[in-house]
């Protein structure tokens, strides 16, 4: 029987083999047909899976972060300190940034002033502890020729006592109508020949003789005055001046017995040309200027730079940056002018817009990962460096305590 199979078995070889070589003269009696590849003979299974086994082991390879067994890692004292001071740094690096990102910054533009028409605001609040508010005016001229003296439209005067308080206001609706009637000329009144005529007899009212008692009497106590408000003046060039200039020169002559003896101390408290927007720096709020046995003349020379501040939201908000340079100019015995403090202003032809933006969420997450990855590499290298040494100074002592 097995020989029959063996013949069997035999014969059916001997048939496929003849099949192949049939096969095989076809393929070459067809050359179109044989420049095609084969198919290729399908793999068993078990081929398959070892295959796609394989390519799974070498993506594997590619892992840069590794992980070995939990029985293979040691746990330090020291590595627990590292990693508690870097989680604080980190932490603390992740709130900073985060302010960073949520805070927002600001983009200066410029270009040619296009503004006409417009009027300039002055913002003014100062204090002379010397001067009483009664010899105190605010005048005024500009490029275009317009002069104004004893300036009382949104111009406020208060009366300090010796240690700067104020003492009250209700003098104010007396000093308004006393600074009108011995002011006369500067009002209206100039052009007649009938005051003219009265400077040159140097003749004196009940109501000027009264004022020139009561400011000798409030410099006595040493009384100042804080003067405050919003001047409007056309946009050109100009300058205005806090003097005793209002006063009739003779009543001035009367009561401080020479220009020398007046004194022109003064602090600055805010002077702005528009309204303030977040991070304006005006250079000359909190000046204080205080003269000891002299008197002159200070001279402020401002340069005035149109500026737009452009809120997120996109509100316009229109104002005005400067810069200034001061000037002092002592009085003498012989001159005839009379101390003053003046600022003396002129525009810039050039506007500044400044821009609120926000910055990028892509960029808070560079920051982010450039920052708290570039802390845990370094927490790792020190840890690293940590359980070198300690291990090196660990081993030292083992091998003398063996000896």
């Amino acid at each position: 029987r097995s020989l029959f199979e063996t013949l069997i078995a035999l014969a059916h070889f001997q048939q496929q083999d003849r099949a192949l070589r049939r096969h095989l003269l076809l393929l070459l009696l067809r050359p179109e047909a044989s420049s095609s590849p084969p198919d290729p003979l399908p793999l068993p299974t078990g081929l398959k899976s070892q295959s796609t086994m394989g390519k799974l082991q070498a993506l594997r390879n590619f892992n840069a972060f590794p992980h070995a067994e939990d029985h293979l890692l040691q746990k330090t004292f020291s590595g627990a300190i590292v990693s508690i001071v870097g989680l604080t740094i980190m932490v603390t690096l992740f709130v900073h940034e985060l302010k960073y990102y949520l805070t927002t910054y600001t983009v200066h533009q410029m270009s040619v002033d296009l503004k006409r028409g417009d009027t300039l605001p002055i913002h003014i609040n100062m204090t002379f502890p010397a001067l009483p508010c009664e010899v105190l005016s605010v005048d005024a001229i500009d490029m275009s020729g317009k002069h104004e003296v004893d300036l009382d439209t949104n111009i406020w005067k208060l009366r300090l006592n010796r240690e700067g308080h104020i003492i009250g206001t209700e003098y104010l609706s007396d000093l308004v109508e006393k600074e009108h009637s011995t002011h006369e000329h500067d009002h209206g009144d100039d052009h007649h020949e009938d005051s003219s005529q009265k400077k040159q007899e140097h003749t004196f009212n009940s109501d000027a003789e009264k004022m020139i008692k009561n400011v000798k009497h409030a410099m006595a106590n040493s009384e100042g005055c804080r003067v405050y408000g919003v001047l409007d003046v056309q946009r050109v060039a100009g300058n205005f001046h806090l003097s005793v200039h209002g006063l009739n020169i003779f009543v001035a002559q009367q009561i401080f017995e020479g220009s020398s003896h007046v004194n022109v101390s003064h602090i600055i408290h805010d002077l702005s040309f528009g309204p303030k927007y977040p991070g304006i720096h005006n250079p000359l709020d909190g000046t204080t200027r205080i003269l000891h046995d002299a008197s002159g003349t200070f001279k402020y020379y401002i340069k005035i730079v149109p500026t737009e501040y452009r809120y997120l939201s996109k509100e316009v908000l229109p104002t005005n940056q400067f810069s200034v340079t001061e000037y002092f100019l002592p009085i003498r015995e012989t001159d005839r002018s009379w101390p003053a403090v003046y600022f003396l202003y002129d525009l810039s032809p050039i506007t500044v817009t400044i821009r609120e933006e926000r910055r990028s969420f892509l960029h808070f997450i560079t920051r982010l990962c450039a920052v708290l990855g570039g802390t845990f590499a370094l927490t790792g290298m020190l840890d690293r460096w940590m359980y070198i040494i300690i291990e090196s100074v660990s081993k030292s002592k083992t091998r003398s305590v063996l000896r």
